[in-house]
């Protein structure tokens, strides 16, 4: 009787009925919504333990590696490796005056130690110790380019049963099916990855920090960053703990790095080398172009590593790349080039000592017999926020905070995270509130802080 009353009573009152209805469901749906949250992070937090466990065992391996390579390598002098440019220690390698498995304990002991100062390790790719024993086996005439060479690759890098994280739990625990592109090139030439070095949570920052690994330190000032995303890998290069890596840049991950540690590295024009097998926390990006490049001591090795990619097996694996090998003739030659430059793009101000270097080199180029041009960049402002920004987070961040549910978000993204997390009404109205003192802030300034580098930089 009560049940039928109550009954009776809800349709009495329907409006009252129906509000309470959705309040309920509403309720449930906020609970519900809370409870899968709090599920999702307890997974992510699971997954980052056991990465950091698998680091440490990785630590291990290594360690273990380099003793037993010790005893049964030739003996040689670690600090004469060490002092070897790229193209003198290939040199070596190949003629057979030094062998593999002795330069690669040699580096691996190096990047350990440099690994326990600056924190710029993620992985150790355990079958170099194999890989340097076949190596052996191989005749002369048939060693590459860079037969015997250690090798560290940047987080992102396809290598065969091991995870591309992105710096994020959402990769953990799915290791690569088959080695990148890039990575089987530079193994064709005899090149030996062993390490693979740290990266910002997303690869979306000028810091190299991520709740797995951590926060990488700048080899000369652990108070500074080594700059990002390709921070570990610039990290260890300029420490000696590799003689060359592999980066990726899409506004400046190579370049920054390069600059704040003293090394060099190149972006190549888009699509001049192969991405296949290098994963992305933003996949899909076709205004803004992602692009993988070398990073070494000195010019000559970067141009040995531009010989190596740019090759017909590059080509083969990769028929979208299109075929325009190394010209090594047009390299070489001593006739006078045209030469554009700038100074500044007038939207970010170089610092003085950057202008200072251009001027010099410009003037070192005109003595050599070059012609060499200063020119302006054209609608840099509109490029950089009408195409470069929104080219990133075309779909407004949705992508990208689906794969970070229930991560931990590092401090080096988190105001570009909240950014994107905010209601798109949120979003218009503090557009239209902001525009005219956004108009009054320095660009350059506005910019690193929205890709969220809250650290300084290592220059």
């Amino acid at each position: 009787m009560r049940y039928l009353e109550g009954v009776s009573e809800a349709f009495q009152n329907p409006w009252q009925f129906l509000l309470s209805f959705f309040l309920a469901l509403l309720v449930i749906l906020i609970v519900t919504k809370l409870l899968c949250k709090c599920a999702a992070k307890a997974q992510a937090k699971a997954k980052i333990r056991e990465a950091q466990q698998r680091r440490e065992v990785a630590m291990k391996k290594m360690e273990a590696a380099v003793e037993r390579l010790k005893q049964q390598a030739p003996k040689v002098d670690p600090e004469h490796i060490l002092s070897l440019s790229l193209k003198e220690l290939a040199h070596q390698l190949r003629q057979g005056s030094l062998s593999p498995d002795s330069v690669l304990w040699v580096y691996m002991e190096k990047a350990l130690k440099v690994h326990s100062e600056l924190n710029c390790l993620t992985d150790y790719l355990e079958d170099c110790e194999v890989r340097v024993q076949e190596l052996k086996q191989q005749p002369k005439e048939k060693r590459g380019l860079l037969y015997g060479v250690p090798v560290s690759l940047k987080d992102p890098y396809d290598y065969k049963g091991h995870d591309s994280t992105c710096g994020m739990a959402y990769f953990l625990g799915k290791p690569a099916e088959e080695d990148g592109v890039i990575v089987k090139v530079l193994k064709s030439q005899g090149a030996v990855p062993f390490v693979k070095t740290n990266i910002p949570q997303t690869l979306l920052s000028f810091d190299c920090s991520n709740p797995i690994f951590g926060q990488t330190v700048h080899p000369q000032n652990s108070k500074k960053t080594p700059g990002g995303s390709t921070g570990g890998e610039g990290a260890l290069l300029a420490s000696g703990g590799s003689i060359m890596g592999m980066g990726t840049d899409t506004g400046g991950s190579i370049r920054i790095p390069s600059a704040f540690c003293g090394i060099y590295g190149i972006k190549f024009t888009g699509y001049r080398i192969s991405y296949n097998g290098v994963n992305s926390s933003i996949k899909g990006k076709k205004t803004v172009t992602t692009m993988a490049g070398p990073m070494a001591q000195d010019v000559d090795s970067l141009v040995l590593i531009s010989q190596v990619l740019l090759s017909d097996y590059m080509y083969k694996l990769d028929p979208t790349v299109p075929p325009m090998p190394f010209r090594k003739e047009v390299y070489s030659s001593t006739q006078p080039l045209r030469i554009g430059y700038v100074e500044t793009d007038g939207y970010t101000q170089p610092s003085p000592s950057m202008i200072r270097a251009v001027r010099e080199v410009s003037e070192k180029l005109q003595a050599a017999g070059h012609e060499v041009i200063p020119f302006s960049v054209s609608r840099i402002e509109y490029m950089m926020k009408k195409l470069y920004v929104p080219g990133i987070y075309a779909d407004g961040g949705k992508t990208l905070l689906e794969k970070l549910c229930g991560d931990i978000i590092d401090p080096s993204i988190s105001s570009i995270i909240s950014a994107l997390q905010l209601p798109a009404f949120v979003k218009c109205l503090l557009s239209w509130i902001l525009r005219p003192t956004v108009c009054l802030e320095n660009r350059g300034w506005g910019f690193i802080k929205g890709m969220g580098t809250q650290r300084e930089n290592g220059a």
